[in-house]
């Protein structure tokens, strides 16, 4: 069996990928490690989400460190960045090297996340992201999967609903919640 390091971003995004994996003969460790989410209650939920899968599935999971004045800032003057800005890839990089080193010291030779399930991602800046990351480790490889694919956004939604995930309505960061409108005011 396969062993890979899973960077899981929350468990929505999560369980069809890691069902798609064990299918596949695929033994993923999951990674949470989300500093970018805020405020820290909404970070909280989502890794006991995450946490509550790993365990219905005896998988391990391991919790990262949340540091969010820390990842405040590493993206520092790029808070009005658009979505999928400079902002996001910078956010990926943190994540993803994080995870990079954690393969790196744990014995992984690859690595991979479920950002790239979400389609308010963009998929070219988490590869960026990835294959930026494992180049500072010999030997260690970023796997490039679109998990969007191959009917996994379907099966997404079904283990959403069997499962009673929370499903959040924004990336985590607080520059990703969407600014009203005039015509959205009362």
């Amino acid at each position: 069996m396969e062993n890979v390091l899973l960077h899981s971003c929350c468990a929505p995004c999560s369980a069809a990928i890691v069902e798609w994996m064990l299918a596949q003969d695929i033994r993923p460790t999951l990674y949470y490690f989300n500093p970018n989410i805020f405020p820290q209650e909404e970070y909280e939920i989502r890794k006991s989400e995450c946490s509550r899968y790993a365990q219905k599935l005896g998988l391990e999971i391991i919790d990262g460190d949340y540091d969010h004045t820390a990842w405040l800032s590493d993206v520092a003057g790029l808070e009005d960045e658009p979505e999928r800005g400079k902002r996001c890839l910078q956010c990926f990089k943190i994540r993803l090297l994080a995870t990079a080193k954690l393969a790196d010291e744990r014995g992984f030779r690859l690595f991979t996340t479920t950002l790239a399930s979400s389609r308010w991602k963009s998929l070219q800046q988490i590869t960026e992201a990835g294959k930026w990351a494992a180049a500072r480790f010999e030997g260690l490889e970023f796997w490039e999967k679109n998990w969007r694919k191959g009917g996994l956004s379907e099966r997404r939604k079904i283990l959403l609903a069997e499962n009673g995930f929370y499903n959040q309505q924004y990336c985590g960061c607080e520059f990703s919640f969407r600014k009203p409108q005039n015509n959205d005011l009362p």
